[in-house]
């Protein structure tokens, strides 16, 4: 892999392995690697890290996911494609995202609730947690796109 600016790999690999490994850990939660590649996919979206639209979206591609979901997954809340739960899992994954907008709303975290358990809320969070992470690096140090 190449990049513009600084090959954090090579740097610190302790924590980007680290970093991998929590990622591969949530693939193989509660919630399941496409729901999971879902939610990296829309946080990405948020942030502008091409190389992770480019990784979730052909990993979502790959697992079947229908390309007018993927298509319409910014608008998520307009689309058909999306159920209930998809959309308390997105709309808690936008508002940690953009947290200087201010902690997301009691009202938003009710709705994650009614659809998710304590135990898929966490691996919800640190699913959005890890890859803000990511985008941090991708849009920072720019790795070129595969």
């Amino acid at each position: 892999m190449k990049f513009h600016r600084v090959e954090y790999p090579r740097y610190v690999p302790e924590a980007f392995r680290g970093l991998y490994t929590i990622s591969q850990s949530l693939h193989g939660g509660k919630l399941g690697k496409e729901f999971v590649e879902l939610i990296f996919l829309r946080v990405s979206q948020i942030n502008g890290c091409g190389f992770c639209l480019d990784m979730h979206s052909t990993a979502l591609r790959n697992a079947g996911v229908e390309g007018r979901k993927l298509d319409t997954l910014a608008g998520w809340r307009e689309s058909r494609f999306f159920d209930g739960r998809e959309g308390a899992a997105l709309a808690w994954a936008e508002q940690l995202t953009t947290l200087p907008s201010g902690a997301p709303a009691d009202a938003t975290y009710e709705a994650l609730k009614a659809h998710f358990d304590e135990h898929e809320i966490a691996e919800l969070t640190m699913a959005v947690a890890t890859i803000n992470a990511w985008n941090r690096l991708g849009v920072g140090l720019q790795p070129e796109l595969p």
